[in-house]
């Protein structure tokens, strides 16, 4: 079997790679969503399997507020023969000139957890790395942002050590590298090998022109030589690939002694090049030449789908099931919240055993507490279901079908109330912020509390649907563009202009909303979640 790129298919950005013993980790960015930092596992590199999150309470991570595509950036996982760790950025401002960034490092002696409560250690900069080197010693490395006018906002890389009995920071702050020519250097990531360090940065930006560069240098604080070949992976300049964005990599080496990086990529879903599934995380294989650099095995440098793996046995998991009858008293791995954790509060599968109980709350559009259970698109054929019970009172509740990229962004079937009719489903968009409802007139249910909604998507397209029994399925409303759910499409405004950053992917799920602060609570008897070629 062949290493099938991408590995982690759907939003899944800014991998840091770990070996420990025989176990390969890849802990990537989650940004507005809880929990937070989702964690892979593999023992072959080619195998797969989300296997935990450990940011998992408010303590360790409030996202209350949080704007689209803030909250966890770049995560960090390492350890250091005794223990596990991870930095990790929760940005609080993205906009004008500023960037709010603290960043925080918390530590487990299992991968499972339980983890500490986290220990600030900054601000100056996101992308938070932990270097352990072969003295005992730890060193912080950030990128740093400078707002200043007429300044590169992307300042250099930074170096202080950590004191892990402290906690906390010690001893000077050192710039050690300024990044290329190419700018926007970001994501360090620091190497020791044959009395060498080497840093790993990102450079290009995070989009078509993202790259992966290389510096070395024999003292820990340099200077740092630049690879005279950098960049050592890019997709710049390559439209022909299927992996795009290539950059943001993080390094290991093998039981075997054999090389990989992995690095964020994007799959276009149409020629304007919208990546409807987000940032996704690839594996290159790699070696080191005569002169001590190291190389994709790829002569242009450029990454691959199919990669040779390393030689290990090979090791599958289980296949995820497809359907979720909510018979566990925990959400499934695979779901996520938005901003606010899962709490009885506002959700319970116990109240209704064998049901997904959500209070309403606050509306699509808020950045504080959406009822919202979601899971990432991680292809571009699926089809997702579920079955709703909801008895809407009036038109402030709704309950149903989601598919979301942001706050401004999104598709929803829902289950509400009119005045003149009772019980009705609608079919809203919000696109770049403009509210619409996509049906000419809202489809009546009599007094019916039970309904089945499905969407199919398909490439670019995406169809909802409705049904009153489970089996006949009917359309509703138009084809609509899937590829519209993307960092591409929300990012720039209706007149050409960029109007905000994104960084996230297309997720689909339940929600539920009741805007005159009643909580009333819609039931979902399951979640179904099936892909195709």
């Amino acid at each position: 079997m062949k290493i099938q790129n991408p590995v982690l298919r759907g939003f899944n950005p800014d991998p840091s790679f770990l070996r420990v013993g025989d176990d390969y980790y890849l802990a990537t960015s989650t940004f507005e969503w809880f929990p937070g930092v989702q964690i892979h596992h593999s023992k072959d590199l080619v195998n797969w399997q989300l296997l935990t999150h450990p940011l998992t309470r408010m303590s360790q991570l409030n996202l209350i507020g949080c704007p689209n595509s803030g909250g966890v950036w770049a995560p960090c996982l390492s350890h250091d023969g005794q223990q596990f760790y991870l930095l990790y950025s929760n940005v609080k401002c993205l906009t004008g000139v500023y960037k709010d960034t603290p960043n925080y490092v918390i530590t487990a002696q299992d991968i499972h957890g339980p983890w500490s409560e986290p220990v600030y250690v900054n601000s100056s900069g996101f992308d938070p790395s932990l270097f352990h080197d072969d003295d005992g010693r730890k060193w912080l490395l950030n990128m740093v942002w400078d707002h200043r006018k007429g300044r590169n906002r992307f300042h250099g890389i930074n170096l202080q050590e950590y004191c892990a009995d402290q906690r906390r920071l010690i001893g000077p702050v050192t710039t050690i590298f300024k990044g290329t020519s190419l700018g926007g250097t970001e994501g360090p990531h620091l190497y020791k090998k044959d009395g060498f360090y080497y840093l790993m940065v990102a450079e290009g930006g995070t989009s078509y022109n993202h790259a992966v560069t290389v510096a070395r240098s024999r003292n820990l604080t340099g200077p740092y030589e630049v690879d005279p070949c950098n960049p050592v992976l890019t997709s710049k300049g390559k439209s022909h690939l299927r992996l795009q964005k290539a950059g943001h990599a993080s390094l290991v080496e093998t039981q075997t002694g054999e090389w990989y990086i992995a690095h964020l990529c994007a799959r276009p879903v149409n020629e304007d090049g919208e990546c409807n599934l987000g940032r996704e995380t690839a594996i290159q294989r790699c070696e080191w030449n005569e002169e001590g650099w190291l190389r994709v095995v790829d002569s242009t440098m450029s990454p691959q789908e199919e990669v040779e793996p390393p030689n290990l046995p090979s090791h599958a998991f289980p296949e995820v099931p497809f359907l979720d009858h909510f018979d566990e008293t925990q959400l499934s791995v695979h779901f996520s919240t938005l901003r606010d954790p899962a709490h009885p509060d506002w959700l319970s599968l116990t109240e209704r055993p064998g049901w997904l109980r959500i209070r309403g709350r606050e509306s699509l559009n808020s950045l504080h507490r959406q009822s919202m259970v979601a899971r990432r698109l991680q292809s571009f054929k699926a089809e997702v279901e579920t079955c709703l019970e909801f008895t809407p009172d009036h038109f402030q509740q709704m309950a149903g079908l989601i598919a979301y990229y942001n706050t401004e962004n999104h598709y929803y079937l829902h289950l509400t109330h009119e005045e003149s009719k009772g019980p009705v489903l609608q079919l809203i968009s919000s696109m770049r912020g403009k509210y619409n409802e996509l049906l000419e007139e809202p489809i009546t249910l009599a007094d019916t509390m039970r309904v089945w909604l499905k969407v199919h998507f398909n490439e670019s397209y995406l169809q909802f649907y409705y049904s009153m029994d489970g089996s006949e399925w009917n359309l509703i409303g138009p084809v609509l563009d899937a590829a519209k759910l993307s960092d591409e499409y929300a990012t720039i405004s209706q007149d050409g202009y960029f109007r905000s950053w994104g960084f996230t992917g297309t997720f689909v799920g339940m929600c539920v909303q009741d805007l005159s602060g009643q909580l009333k609570a819609a039931d979902f008897d399951y979640f179904s979640y099936r892909e195709w070629k």
